[in-house]
């Protein structure tokens, strides 16, 4: 497993020279998470054939995330929409035709809305990742791998149309509102830790009793600011406000009060971002802030921090034990042990050594006062992989 932050090329392989296609149609749904793991690509495809007209069929909430990336078609799907969702898909892309469809998304609803794309090259993953039929819906497919991080498959689909590979760059928008809601409400005077206590996957939740002790060390010993994110739901807003009543430090909670935009901004501004393995993780990495991940139901080598995982505490290997009886180098790739107190073999103490040897690596200040344009991967590079 990569643990620090080292040169990478998205979808690493051989480099065909090949004619740039008129068009492209992207497809991957869902979730947030790897949906920034497909905008690497994206610029991939947008540097090396700029004339290629993209387009993305992506699920509506994950468009929040990447829909104002320029040079690029939208078309949301709503995922709820069923079978009039996939007909009003049908009408809106009749009588169009694309050079190549790049089906990233191992789903039954994805293989579905495939359908509705006519493409002469239809790229999907390899046999042994494929499920749910993903087979008939392609005629060609990434050369297989194992081992490989989401980011760096969803990267490999440029390979069979000849893309070449590149370093990995995110760039993603983020509107002068939502850098002025982060300035406005972080301190300026304190590095920030912002804790991300929710995944969509509850299994994967850290107890909140965990979280507060963890927020109350951060600000006892290192002094720093520590925030909570999260959406407006009613599961994280009663984390947040189980948080709050178990530290016995002053907590700022910003919970239910951005939008996705506002995150990656306070993200950007943060030192440091501690989150189970969820969007926020990668929107994080994205921003080029470092991130303490918390694994134990999933696999970090596959779906950690994919720039610098040397602060994520790791409980995979103990969890395929102790709930699967087999070590985790023999699940298969992509396998979860999502089981009730799967989460219970991290300890505060984990946690805290984490945030104790990230400070101590930044000089004991973090990184606080940072501001928009201040770390390279807001300037379009992932931190250590050069442009």
């Amino acid at each position: 497993m990569s643990t620090a932050s080292t040169p990478r090329l998205a979808g690493a392989g051989k480099s065909i020279s090949a004619p740039a296609p008129a068009s492209l149609c992207l497809l991957r749904l869902s979730a947030l998470g790897d949906v920034s793991h497909v905008v690497p690509l994206l610029r991939r495809i947008q540097q090396h054939w700029p004339d290629t007209a993209i387009t993305w069929i992506i699920g509506q909430f994950e468009a929040r995330l990447v829909g104002d990336i320029a040079g690029v078609e939208f078309i949301t799907y709503d995922k709820r929409s069923g079978w009039r969702g996939l007909a009003a898909l049908r009408r809106q892309l009749r009588g169009r035709r694309f050079d190549g469809l790049l089906l990233m998304q191992l789903a039954l609803r994805a293989n579905l809305v495939a359908t509705a794309v006519r493409a002469d090259v239809r790229i999907g993953y390899d046999t042994a990742r494929s499920r749910e039929g993903h087979g008939l819906f392609i005629n060609r497919r990434i050369a297989p791998a194992s081992g490989q991080h989401v980011l760096d498959a969803l990267g490999s689909f440029g390979q069979p149309l000849g893309l070449p590979d590149g370093p990995v760059r995110w760039q993603l928008p983020i509107a002068d509102e939502a850098h002025e809601f982060a300035e406005a409400t972080l301190p300026a005077d304190r590095p920030v830790l912002i804790i991300s206590p929710c995944a969509s996957h509850t299994l994967r939740n850290w107890r909140p009793e965990r979280y507060a002790a963890v927020a109350s060390h951060a600000v006892r010993r290192h002094g720093l600011a520590v925030v909570l994110c999260g959406g407006p739901s009613a599961g994280e807003r009663a984390m947040a406000d189980a948080i709050v009543g178990h530290c016995r430090e002053p907590l700022l909670d910003l919970v239910g009060k951005d939008t996705i935009k506002r995150a990656l901004a306070l993200y950007q501004r943060a030192a440091l971002v501690i989150s189970p393995d969820s969007g926020p993780v990668h929107m994080a990495n994205a921003v080029g802030t470092p991130v303490l991940g918390l694994y134990a139901a999933t696999d970090p080598a596959r779906s950690g921090p994919y720039s610098d995982r040397r602060w994520t505490v790791d409980r995979f290997d103990a969890a395929a034990r102790r709930f699967r009886n087999r070590p985790g180098s023999q699940l298969r790739w992509g396998s979860r042990v999502e089981y009730p107190g799967v989460m219970d073999l991290i300890d505060v103490a984990d946690v805290s050594e984490r945030l104790d040897a990230f400070m101590a690596q930044a000089g004991g200040t973090g990184t606080g006062g940072k501001g928009r344009g201040d770390d390279p991967a807001a300037a379009g590079t992932a931190a250590g992989t050069p442009s």
